[in-house]
């Protein structure tokens, strides 16, 4: 089973939480990923490339997207949150605690360990159990310029 297909949805308060990309608005996320410190230089075909090959969140109000996350995972050991992001006027809504508490807890992402990268979000993400690197050492990156 291919569970980057999978659909599922989620509703609180008249906000919407799918997995379904075909409701993705591609250019508002490429919008405003290309405003953040994470992802300033990335390209539309990027993005659709990140959308097709990874697991989707985007959450909605009145029909229109006002946020995002993905998950890059194996399903069984390992999963990566990425872009996490909600529009500003959304925020202070409890918004992301309420997307993240789902995509933490969605039966398909049982894995052993998740991973993430913040520069500024550490309280957010310590309330769902993130803790620094127990063992830094260990990871390694490696830098491509395009």
């Amino acid at each position: 089973m291919n569970h980057y297909n999978l659909t599922k949805e989620f509703q609180k308060d008249g906000y919407l939480l799918s997995t379904d990309n075909q409701k993705l608005d591609v250019p508002f996320i490429h919008e405003f990923l290309t405003h953040s410190y994470w992802a300033e230089r990335i390209t539309l075909e990027e993005i659709q490339t990140t959308i097709d090959n990874s697991l989707c969140f985007g959450l909605y109000h009145e029909g229109k997207q006002i946020g995002f996350a993905n998950v890059l995972t194996d399903f069984a050991r390992v999963a990566h949150l990425y872009n996490v992001f909600i529009k500003e006027e959304y925020r202070g809504k409890g918004l992301a605690i309420w997307m993240l508490g789902i995509i933490f807890n969605l039966e398909e992402l049982k894995v052993r360990k998740w991973l993430l990268g913040t520069r500024d979000m550490h309280r957010l993400y310590a309330k769902f159990g993130f803790t620094p690197l127990s063992a830094p050492e260990r990871l390694m990156e490696m830098k491509v310029q395009k």
